[in-house]
């Protein structure tokens, strides 16, 4: 699969940060959560964990 052209030469860091800027992070650990939660699925819980 190739790169988006405006990412091709930006580094791993320059990706990060953009990405933290288009998702309006910041230090606010509840709001980081909130936003953290909309990207991620919760973990399973109980019996479907163990293997």
């Amino acid at each position: 699969m190739a790169e988006h052209p405006s990412n091709a030469k930006k580094s791993q860091l320059d990706k990060f940060k953009e990405a933290a800027r288009e998702l309006e992070c910041d230090d606010d650990e509840k709001r980081f959560a909130d936003r953290l939660g909309k990207l991620t699925k919760p973990l399973p819980t109980g019996d479907k964990m163990k293997d």
